[in-house]
């Protein structure tokens, strides 16, 4: 007698190879037989028709927090998520000293945009060190999770409000490689750090990490390549366009000092911009010359996102929109209403400067959300280049007069750009590059905002029936076994005896994801933007059953997922 069985499926087993059906025996939170399984499971699951596969591995998120208030960190549990990575782009919850909670809560808050009172009300705050960090999770988590160490946190802790403006002294320095090898020694997974100039705290400064020289950079990547099973994750200002030559370097430093990959988010592909892909990956190159490896994160899928002119969102960040999206709201609309201002956003917008985010200038193919005025009743769902023809306006007028007409709270929905097929057909020939992973969701950050948690059903309904890009098997291996092998995650990624019993069973007939909605369920009363998922049968973390038919059990059998214990030292060339 074992744990669980589940018979008769189709065993897509996360390695590349075709799918074949076995049955597959757990017990112990380890699969125990693969192929035709005698033995009677506690639990059985007649599986004819479903496919099981190792649970997904998300690499890039930020639930730091929301699991604090959210063990299953929904909705990516519902979508076959069992491994999350946390930790990303430089910002941690920990190590922290008490003084300092006000200004990390508020520097997440506008950096990652997870809501003030979800922070306050969700999270208690009850620790300094990075292992106090992790042991408040540890034994309340539904999925396995493990964190890199964020610059800024150490930054912060070291040199507090110095930290601003400041380069750190050698003493500093030191003094954060120390706290770096004391998180790690508890299990951290490495280090992360960002100089993207779109990232800047709640006082509307440069977040810490911005101010660090190169050396202070390549002293933290030397400590955790000390260590067994760590890795780098990094963003940079070309991480959203094209590397300069000295992002290019830097970041072939990192890797190579630290002798561990590095990954960075996001590769953005687009079929009118070819080059970029080219440049982006030259970076790997250069790493894999200098004894290096840099990975470039990539999303399977059209991520949906929300703008508005009223609340912090990408719109903020285009070229010399801030100052104007900043006033308060009374100024802010009468800017708004003025036609030189207005001809002189557009042209930034347009310009150059603008970078990836020009894209956020096609304006015509936005789609109104939700309004809150009688003057924009019947606008809902509707694009605003048709709503322009019928007011004789030029798109952009017409999308400032609705949103000026609901005091700027008009949610828009930008109908991406990019999603013409030559730019598919492009994604689909980086997504077979060994410098390129899936991955970037921003999971449990900007939830409001935008909704990237979903794209592991959505990825796998794109290749089973709509545009067939690449095999079931081929698709499953990417999101399970790629990044189990980046993160040297032992046992995981993989359906094979001996291995973790992550597990995910799906219907390859109805396996998708719903439409965003926005659901108003965290701390504080703030919303989020929530997708159920479509076609789950069961999701099994460590053995046990976590999701049955697309709904939470409540169980938690996750663990904290440390390096060393955890990860395997992985090889950079």
């Amino acid at each position: 007698m074992v744990d669980y069985v589940i018979r008769g499926a189709t065993v897509v087993d996360g390695t590349g190879a075709p799918g074949r059906q076995a049955d597959v025996a757990v017990d112990g939170g380890v699969v125990v037989g693969l192929g035709e399984v005698e033995d009677r499971g506690r639990t059985e699951l007649d599986a004819g028709g479903l496919v099981v596969t190792p649970g997904f591995v998300d690499p890039h998120t930020h639930y730091d927090a929301q699991l604090f208030w959210d063990p299953n960190a929904s909705p990516s549990n519902l979508h076959g998520v069992t491994t999350i990575v946390g930790g990303n782009c430089g910002f941690t919850l920990a190590p922290i000293k008490s003084e300092d909670a006000d200004y990390i809560r508020r520097m997440m808050a506008k950096v990652e945009g997870m809501p003030l009172a979800a922070l306050e009300h969700g999270v208690k705050w009850d620790w300094s060190t990075f292992a106090e960090y992790l042991d408040r999770l540890e034994g309340n988590l539904a999925v396995n999770a493990t964190f890199l160490v964020g610059h800024c946190a150490l930054r912060r802790f070291v040199m507090g409000a110095e930290s601003i403006g400041n380069e750190a002294t050698p003493e500093q320095v030191d003094e954060m490689v120390r706290l770096l090898h004391e998180s790690i020694d508890a299990g951290a997974l490495g280090f992360s750090s960002s100089q993207s100039y779109t990232h800047s705290d709640g006082d509307g400064n440069p977040i810490a990490s911005r101010f660090a020289s190169t050396d202070e950079v390549l002293a933290l990547c030397e400590a955790a390549g000390q260590h067994p099973g760590t890795t780098l994750e990094y963003i940079t200002d070309g991480c959203l366009d094209q590397f300069s030559d000295e992002e290019i370097t830097r970041m072939a430093q990192m890797s190579a000092r630290a002798r561990r990959p590095l990954n960075w988010n996001v590769l953005t592909v687009d079929s009118k911009v070819p080059e970029r892909v080219t440049r982006q990956l030259s970076a790997s190159d250069a790493a894999a010359a200098a004894g290096g490896r840099i990975v470039a994160l990539t999303m399977p899928t059209l991520v949906p996102m929300n703008m508005s002119f009223l609340n912090y969102c990408a719109l903020f960040m285009l070229p010399q929109w801030g100052p104007i999206m900043s006033l308060p709201v009374p100024e802010r609309i009468a800017k708004l209403r003025d036609p030189e201002t207005r001809r002189f956003m557009d042209e930034h917008a347009r310009s150059p400067e603008a970078g990836v985010f020009r894209r956020l200038a096609s304006w015509a193919n936005y789609q109104i959300g939700d309004t809150f005025s009688a003057a924009n009743e019947g606008l809902k769902g509707r694009n605003v280049s048709d709503i322009a023809k019928e007011r004789g306006q030029e798109p952009f007028d017409a999308l400032l007069d609705v949103v000026i007409a609901d005091d700027l709270r008009t949610i828009l929905w930008p109908v991406a750009s990019d999603g013409d097929d030559a730019s598919w057909k492009l994604r689909a020939e980086v997504w077979n590059d060994d410098r390129v992973l899936i991955g970037g969701s921003d999971a449990g950050a900007h939830l409001d905002r935008m909704l990237g948690s979903q794209y592991t059903t959505a990825f796998l309904a794109d290749s089973l029936r709509r545009r067939k890009l690449v095999p079931l098997e081929r698709a499953v291996q990417l999101i399970t076994d790629a990044p189990a092998r980046l993160f040297g995650l032992r046992g995981r990624g993989r359906v094979e005896v001996g291995g973790i019993a992550d597990l995910v069973v799906f219907d390859p007939d109805t396996v998708g994801a719903t439409y965003a909605r926005l659901v108003e369920d965290l701390p504080g009363g703030a919303a989020r933007l929530f997708s159920d998922s479509e076609g789950i049968v069961r999701v099994l973390v460590n053995g046990v059953e976590t999701v049955v038919d697309g709904t939470a059990t409540g169980a938690r059998p996750g663990t904290v997922l440390r390096s060393g214990r955890d990860t395997d030292t992985v090889a950079t060339s």
